[in-house]
Order: C-alpha cells, then structure tokens, then sequence
C-alpha cells in the first residue's frame, strides 16, 4: 500500500491544480470588469481638433456634431444651427452680418459684436453673440435660444451636452442596487460610470438581459435588467418658454386662375382688354412689369395705373411678374448683398403700393446652388413687407428635381402665399431631345413631389398654351414653339396624322418631309382637361398659363369647370 500513496498523492495534487485552474477560469468567466471606459474616447473627443470641443447628444443619440466652449460660453457652427435648431439664421459674408427673420421683423447682428437691432432699435447682451474662426461662424446657443424652441444641458470632464428639440414621453426605471453602466451589454464590457441604488435612468431599450440606457448625466450605455425597477413612462416636460411666431398667409376661398401677360415695354400694357378677352373665370392677371438690372439691386419698371384700374373693373387681381432673365443682370449678387436685396424689396414695394397692385409673383430662373441660400432669404424679406402691407406674395418654381432643391419649396410653403409649378418645359428647346412639352406624369410627378413639402391650398399647377414642333435633320434635333391655334394650323396644313397617345396623355403626330423628320405632342383641349383632372384630384389651390395670348379661346371653358369644381 505504502508503495501506492506518492502516486495518489500526486494525482490528488494534479486533480487540486486542475481544479483550480478551472475554478479560476470559472471566475475570470462569470466575474464582472472593472476595466475603466476612457472617457474621451468614448465621445470621440479624442479626435475632435480642439480642446474646447463638447459631445453632442442630440434627443437619445450621439450625433458628430459639435459644440465648443468659448469664454464658459456653449457655441455650435452655424452649419450646425440651421441643420439641427433653426434654418432661419442667414450670414452675410459679404457685409459681416448674421440676419434672422420672423414672420413680420427683420433681426441684424453685425458679427463680432454683443448687440442686435429688432427693425432699427438696438439691443445688447453680455457676450458675444457670435465667434468667428477661419472660415466658421460659431453662434452663441444662448442667443439662438432667443428664437428657437430647444433646450441643452452641459457636463464636464469631459466636455459633453444634452441637447434637446423634441418632448415626448420617456419611459424610466430605477436603480435597484448599486451597480454600473457598460459600453456594452456584457460583464466584460468597460465601465462608463457607477450608478448608485435609487437612480433613475431612461431606458431605451431592453432585451433579454441588459438594457439600454441613458443616465442624467448623457451617459448612454448598459444596465443588467435585475438592477432595474419601478419601470415606468411619463411625459416629457419642456424646458424652455420659447412660442413658435405664426406664419400668417393670404388665401383666397375660391382656385385661382392667373394668366402670364408677356409685356416688355410700356406700349404691351395698352394689350389688356385683347389679353383677357374670352378668358372666363380668370381672377388673376400677372403682367411682366419688373426685370432686375445689373448689380446693385436696381429694377426695370413699366407698370400702368390704367392697366391695373381695367383689371379691378373685371374683377381681376394684379400679380405683377419680377423675373431676371429678360435684361442684364447677377442674381447672386444682389440676393447675396444684404443692402442690394434691401434696395430691391423697398423699390418693388414703392411701385406696388404706388400702382394699387395686388400681388407680387418671383420668377427667378437658372439660379445656381449657391445663389439658394441667398434666395431663399430674400423671399424670407420680401415676405415681411408683403405680409405687413396685404400684398399677395408668389413665387415659380421648376418641378422638383434633386438639381433644383436649393429653392427650398419647404420654406417657400411657409414664408410664401402662393408657390407655383411652371408644369412644362418637360423637353425644352435647347435640350436637343424631342418630346413632351407637359406629359400627364410629368405634371402629377411635379404636384405630388410639391406636397411633400407645400400645403396644397397654396399650390398653383401652370399649364403651357404652346406646343413645340420638333424637326430632326441629320441628327440635329431643333424646335418652333407655336400656340395651340398655330399648331393646330401646322397639322391641318400639312396633314400630319395624330392619335392619342396614353403614356403622354395627348394627341401625338409625326411626319417626314423631305429630309427633316416632324414630331409634335399637342396641348389641346383633351390634353389639358387631363392635366386639369389631376390637379382636382390632387385638389391644388389653383391653376396658371403660360402664356395669354397663345391659347385656343376653347379651353377656357375646360378650365372654367375646373375653377367652379
């Protein structure tokens, strides 16, 4: 026996190292981490190019924007405002000026400086109100907060915010024991902070063992599920006193019906009574009386008291046209000037009141993308004075397209009475492509793609009154645009067959002659009492026409029944 007890004992010592072993990677199994998260690194402050750079969590949700602490001052880039607070905020590189504007006042902060004026009268806060730095503009949060509905909250070490635009509800549990918050749902994950017995968190989301949480101090990690209690959802109290301006709008009780009048000199205005001839219920007469000139925010005027007086008689509102195509003119440079678009919205406005015209109609075309943003803050002005003096404010706009959302239509739809599609040109005559000039798609697409971002009380879908006559020659795809009455005479003349075409919705007909191929796709009767059904179904606010003068007298019975519904 004596010869078997080394041997046991060596066995039973092999069995206790195993067993520890095991014990050990046992623990080293079910022990939870006490491995640190750094912090930094965690709100990717690590990366961010300045020390004075603070995590952004916007609502639940960390975002990659930043803020940055100036003087104990909280600041975000103005990118950032508009994108996140309020769009509304426009800078002036041009003259050093940060401009917001409300429904009916004007709000001007030269850069730099603590001061504001409200429509000329001065006011002053304790900081600055904006940084500049290189090329960003960094905004004062608390100054934003003056015409913005949002809240935040820092915390340090490290730099961090809670930032806040929408309550709801919140759906809360309390900490049962003390424990901790992890990167990760795991006992192995770093640990983001300890988190005490009778702590309330905001849980955001729970799964089988862990849940999603976020802390009062914006920490947002994960809790084990027997630590929680007391779960429970309440609403959301804001913290913030701010109350949204409303957007007054003049809008008639009845569809608009408006036909462009084409005027390019004084003696066009004495065409009224022909213009308007036959035309039925249209309650809406725009003249093209203003074309911006050169530079510096000057105009072209040839408006007629006469000519307004004969609309009035028949029960026509004026909406005069100001478009910047006809003369010589930088669009970018005057929308970009704050003192050219000042000099333009105060001279149209003169001659609007001086002339009793009802309403100004903006056609601003082939703007590029970075004359938008000044765009659109024009017509924020433009606005203001036509709001505080009853004139009927709208503005044409191409149909949507990714290459012309600069137009901002969403806003337009706010600061606007009236937007309007220009519901043609679908093929153009420097497009080098034959076809349509308004297909039934491309008008529903056009509407269906403006409600997205207009009420449809305020939309006004403009039909063509011309048709183009395509010729290709040798390759060479050229056009003549005739009105539906010349058209309608190049068909009979040349006896050109048409038939209804069901993917365009209207009469197509081709030719050859000689060596020149004829295509034409008609605005007829049929063919516009099609788009005008659409409109109904889509119940827009109005109808428009491109142009008087060009159209079959007969249509305007189609379009009667369309504005009586």
């Amino acid at each position: 026996m004596k010869k078997f007890i080394p041997a046991i004992i060596a066995i039973a010592l092999i069995l206790i190292v195993v067993a520890g072993s095991f014990g050990m990677k046992l623990k080293e199994k079910y022990s939870y981490s006490d491995e640190q998260q750094n912090l930094a690194e965690y709100y990717d402050l690590l990366a961010a190019a300045d020390s004075r750079s603070v995590a952004v969590v916007l609502q639940n949700e960390r975002i990659p924007n930043w803020a940055k602490l100036i003087d104990g001052r909280c600041y975000m880039e103005l990118r950032d405002v508009q994108a996140l607070l309020n769009e509304r905020f426009y800078h002036d590189e041009n003259e050093g000026l940060l401009i917001y504007t409300t429904p009916t006042q004007k709000i001007i902060h030269v850069v730099g400086s603590n001061a504001y004026s409200v429509d000329g009268s001065e006011q002053a806060v304790d900081y600055a109100i904006t940084v500049q730095e290189g090329e960003s503009l960094y905004l004062a949060l608390d100054y934003v907060k003056l015409y913005t509905n949002f809240s935040y909250e820092l915390f340090s070490e490290p730099n961090r915010m809670q930032l806040r635009t929408e309550w709801g509800s919140r759906d809360s549990a309390t900490i049962s024991k003390d424990t901790h918050v992890r990167v990760k749902g795991g006992i192995k994950s770093p640990i983001l902070r300890a988190v005490e017995e009778g702590e309330v968190v905001t849980v955001l989301e729970t799964m089988e063992t862990w849940s999603k949480v976020k802390t009062n101090d914006v920490m947002i990690g994960y809790v084990e599920n027997k630590f929680l209690e007391g779960h429970m959802t309440e609403d959301e109290i804001p913290v913030t006193d701010y109350a949204e301006p409303e957007y007054t709008s003049i809008h008639r009780d009845y569809k608009i019906n408006l036909g462009w009048h084409a005027i390019y000199s004084e003696a066009g205005n004495d065409t009224f009574e022909s213009a308007v001839d036959g035309t039925g219920t249209m309650n809406v007469i725009s003249p093209t009386w203003f074309f911006l000139d050169g530079s510096e925010g000057d105009i072209q005027a040839i408006p007629s008291k006469a000519y307004v007086e004969k609309a009035h008689a028949r029960n026509m509102e004026v909406w005069a046209l100001l478009e910047n195509i006809s003369l010589e003119c930088n669009t970018h440079e005057v929308l970009s000037y704050t003192s050219k678009r000042e000099k333009l919205i105060n001279t149209l406005m003169s001659y609007l009141l001086e002339y009793d015209i009802d309403g100004i109609n903006v056609d601003f075309e082939s703007l590029s993308g970075e004359t938008g943003e000044h765009f659109t803050q024009f017509l924020r002005e433009l606005s203001i004075a036509c709001r505080l003096n009853g004139i009927v404010l709208s503005v044409d706009n191409y149909v949507p397209r990714e290459s012309n959302t600069f137009y901002n239509r969403k806003e337009q739809g706010v600061v606007a009475d009236y937007v309007i599609i220009m519901g043609y040109d679908e093929h153009w005559g420097g497009g080098g492509v034959a076809g349509s000039v308004a297909s039934i798609g491309y008008v529903q697409e056009g509407i269906e793609k403006t409600l997205k971002d207009v009420p449809a009380e305020k939309i006004i879908n403009a039909l063509p009154f011309y048709t183009r006559v395509w010729k290709t020659n040798g390759g060479e795809v050229t056009s003549e645009a005739l009105g539906m009455e010349a058209a309608a005479e190049f068909i009979s003349k040349y006896d050109v067959p048409t038939v209804w075409d069901e993917e365009t919705c209207q009469n197509y007909g081709e030719i050859q002659m000689g060596d020149t191929f004829y295509q034409v796709w008609l605005e007829d009767e049929r063919s516009i009492e099609t788009k005008l059904t659409v409109m109904k179904n889509l119940n827009v606010g109005g109808v428009a026409a491109w142009q008087l003068g060009l159209e079959d007298k007969d249509i305007w019975d189609v379009i009667d029944l369309f504005v009586k519904g």
